[in-house]
């Protein structure tokens, strides 16, 4: 296999889960972001606790304060869909037979480039994986469905959010695939091989192996309109969920991010695109003709900045979605950035407070049931 010929391989020791893997000295707090800062794209401040308008493109700043929204609480009087609990083993995957970094082990920066990193401690290892598949009341059996796959997965709130914005008709009544990751974190594991690499291969394995079981065993048609198949996630997820519709618009169209992973953190190194998910605002957008997405992305002001020994300028969360937005709106794509005061990395409250509305903005102009 590939991933035990590896020697050398460029490696941000870094992911983008809740646990993180990092290399060289503790990590000091990130500095807070100002929104307002040279070089960052322009954006409306809109009040403490308001959300940017399901109707508009551009860019906002929210904050200080992050209060859930209603929607994203269950309640008695709202019919819950039926969720679906599905096994995914490694040894069933043609795509994914698995990989792992060993533990406590990480990386040493390559003396002849510093945005590199070289591992020799990734090997192949089993893995299992959850898939939540979230089916609302509202599906009608034996119709195509429209959806939206999720990483990191399983995602209660989505499925209460979906619930509550369904019942309210503020967005079609779409199955919700929220699918496990693979285990670990970073580079030399299969969560990083899975989210960072620059390729369709994850939106193959999900359209091959992942949405098949999930109409077999949870008794459903999913759409295969582009236009009605959305991605989302968070971190690494949220680059995965970009990635996926980047190389496949054919599958999907609708793209939801949070805190996006969109620096030099590609394992195993590809020439094609050095410097891993930082091309896209670097020079991807700009030099390729604009796709038929829409999306939708999030930063927050505490966003991860540099967390590993390497300093070479393209680990910059923060840098890398207002780049985001930049390439975005100068390429013309139907966006909308939300920039968070007072937040961190994939911050829970974040989501508590946008979720509803970056759904519903999301689905804007797709046909209603």
């Amino acid at each position: 296999m590939i991933y035990s010929s590896l020697r050398s391989i460029l490696v941000l020791l870094f992911a983008s889960a809740p646990a993180f893997a990092v290399a060289g000295p503790p990590r000091t707090a990130p500095p807070a972001r100002d929104p307002h800062s040279p070089g960052y794209v322009e954006a409306k401040e809109l009040a403490d606790r308001a959300v940017p308008p399901i109707d508009v493109e551009g860019n906002f700043i929210i904050g200080p304060t992050h209060e859930p929204a209603p929607e994203t609480i269950a309640h008695d009087n709202v019919t819950h869909g039926a969720v679906f609990n599905l096994v995914m083993k490694s040894a069933d995957s043609k795509i994914y037979p698995g990989i792992a970094r060993e533990p406590n082990t990480f990386g040493t920066v390559d003396p002849n480039d510093p945005a590199k990193l070289i591992v020799t401690t990734s090997r192949a290892a089993p893995y299992t994986r959850r898939v939540a598949v979230y089916v609302p009341k509202q599906y009608k059996p034996g119709t195509a469905a429209p959806f939206i796959v999720g990483a990191d997965g399983p995602d209660p709130l989505l499925f209460t959010t979906l619930d509550n914005l369904i019942a309210q008709h503020r967005v079609p009544a779409m199955i919700a695939i929220s699918i496990g990751n693979g285990g670990g974190d970073a580079q030399g594991s299969q969560r990083g091989l899975e989210y960072d690499t620059m390729s369709g291969t994850y939106a193959e394995f999900v359209e091959t192996e992942v949405l098949p079981r999930v109409e077999r065993e949870c008794h459903v048609r999913l759409t295969k309109d582009p236009d009605g198949r959305a991605t989302m996630g968070c971190s690494s997820g949220a680059a995965c969920a970009f990635i996926m519709a980047w190389y496949r618009p054919d599958l999907y169209h609708r793209v939801l991010s949070y805190s996006g992973t969109y620096v030099n953190q590609q394992w195993p190194h590809d020439p094609a695109t050095p410097h891993g998910a930082w091309e896209f605002p670097e020079r991807l957008i700009a030099n390729t003709p604009a796709k038929p997405l829409r999306i939708w992305l999030e930063v927050s002001d505490r966003d991860l900045f540099n967390p590993n020994v390497m300093r070479d300028n393209i680990h910059d969360w923060v840098l890398a979605n207002e780049n985001m937005a930049k390439a975005l709106t100068t390429k013309g794509y139907h966006y909308q950035f939300t920039f968070a005061r007072n937040a961190v990395h994939c911050d829970r409250g974040v989501k508590q407070q946008t979720l509803p509305q970056a759904l519903e903005w999301l689905w804007q102009g797709y046909r209603m049931n």
